[in-house]
């Protein structure tokens, strides 16, 4: 592809267009109720085991501020892939793979106080709609991963 363009991965959340970088989306599973795990951030809903490692799961809805919905059969998890190894997000559903050029994801606007600092990379155009783009880099912090991590490891939940 074009160095100019990128793919994203758009999702639902609360009613609202999400998108990830598709390089940063390793799979899109069937939701799965994850193992709970005490003392972690509310928006981190405990854990599951992909590809021999124990992840955290969150729920990208709390994450970012989003209504509730509640679990119903379009209800996925996506799994991306971060510096950090990986980190599992439930989504409302899984709309589409876009492909837009690079120039169409703009800075959020300067309103989106602390979301924009942590876990938005932008806005993008897509079709007709606009579409937050989530940096995953960011969407679980790295005090929030130490203590999901420590608390399946004290839940005895293994990789």
């Amino acid at each position: 592809m074009r160095s100019d363009m990128m793919k994203l991965v758009i999702f639902e959340l609360g009613g609202d267009l999400f998108a990830a970088d598709v390089l940063a989306v390793d799979r899109v599973l069937r939701y799965v109720a994850p193992s709970a795990v005490p003392d972690v951030a509310s928006w981190v809903e405990g854990v599951i085991e992909h590809r021999g490692a124990v992840i955290p799961v969150i729920d990208l809805r709390r994450r970012v501020g989003a209504a509730e919905v509640p679990i119903g059969s379009g209800t996925r998890t996506i799994v991306l892939n971060t510096s950090a190894g990986y980190v599992a997000g439930i989504v409302d559903g899984v709309r589409e793979v876009a492909v837009v050029p690079t120039g169409a994801v703009t800075a959020p606007p300067p309103l989106f106080r602390g979301m924009s600092n942590e876990a938005i990379r932008g806005i993008a155009k897509v079709g007709e709609r606009l579409v937050v783009v989530l940096d995953v880099e960011r969407v679980m912090a790295t005090a929030d991963r130490v203590l999901a991590e420590r608390a399946a490891t004290a839940a005895g939940v293994h990789g």
